[in-house]
């Protein structure tokens, strides 16, 4: 059976058992500390952790590997557009050039830019797993209740909460519609021509479109005939109180975030300078 993008992923392990508001906070504050340095020992610091928590959580490289990879796309496209339009940026920021080799006019290839890409680079990956973890360990309809009760309206913490789970229904019907037409004959292995796929895949569209359509009907009139949003507050069923280790994994994400931007600002600079 095929995996799920970005579903919920059941398992009992430390991570799981967190509360949604938990999760969501540790979150806030674990990128607000991977965004606001350039530190590179805090990035790796970081990243290490990071990676510990993903194999803590025990979900498998391979249930998020298609977003792993989209992700690593984005990147490198990313860190190209960035030398594009900017290829000094890391000599304006370290105050030093170290020339490896020059391509053309003010596009050669230094040291500081190298690393100042590289730290762009750890920040997607100090990041990304921990926003995954985020995203598959915590259910749906516990995300809602977990962003009203920092905040957030209700109505619009709902409507993120079915986004998510809406997503493997997507790709049920993606894959169901697929299968179907294949039995009428629509070959889309890799036995066809690429743009013969493409053109292939194009006509799942349209039946993918009427049927969330259709979902998104039946949807509404459900909620409607329950007097969704009527009143100013609701209950949460999935809403769980806090215990324990929820205030220890805050209390550790917390000191984390107080212990980067001290390290990051105490000399008044966000970036790490090896070069001086």
């Amino acid at each position: 059976m095929a995996v799920e993008m970005l579903a919920y992923i059941d398992r009992n392990t430390p991570i799981h058992r967190l509360t949604g508001v938990t999760k969501l906070l540790c979150f806030i504050l674990w990128s607000s500390a991977a965004m606001l340095t350039y530190d590179t020992r805090i990035l790796v610091f970081l990243f290490l952790i990071g990676i510990w928590i993903f194999i803590v959580s025990k979900i498998e490289l391979k249930e998020v590997s298609f977003v792993l990879i989209f992700i690593l796309i984005f990147l490198i496209l990313n860190n190209i557009a960035i030398y594009g339009f900017s290829p000094q940026e890391g000599v304006k920021i370290y105050g030093t050039s170290h020339v490896l080799f020059e391509i053309a006019g003010r596009y050669n290839v230094t040291l500081e830019q190298i690393f100042y890409q590289f730290n762009i680079s750890l920040k997607y990956f100090t990041v990304t797993p921990v926003a995954l973890l985020f995203i598959v360990t915590t259910h749906p309809s516990e995300f809602a209740a977990s962003l009203n009760k920092i905040g957030v309206s209700y109505r619009i913490s709902y409507a993120v909460a079915l986004a998510f789970r809406y997503i493997p229904d997507v790709q049920r019907d993606f894959r169901n519609i697929a299968l179907s037409q294949q039995a009428r004959g629509l070959d889309m292995s890799k036995k066809e021509k690429l743009p013969k796929r493409v053109k292939n895949a194009a006509s799942i569209i349209i039946p993918l479109i009427l049927s969330s359509l259709d979902k998104i009907e039946t949807i509404s009139n459900a909620m409607e005939l329950r007097g969704f949003g009527k009143n100013k507050k609701r209950t949460w069923y999935s809403s769980r109180p806090f215990q324990t280790s929820d205030y220890i994994a805050l209390s550790c994400f917390m000191i984390m975030l107080v212990a980067t931007l001290i390290i990051t600002f105490h000399d008044g600079n966000r970036f790490y300078n090896p070069f001086q």
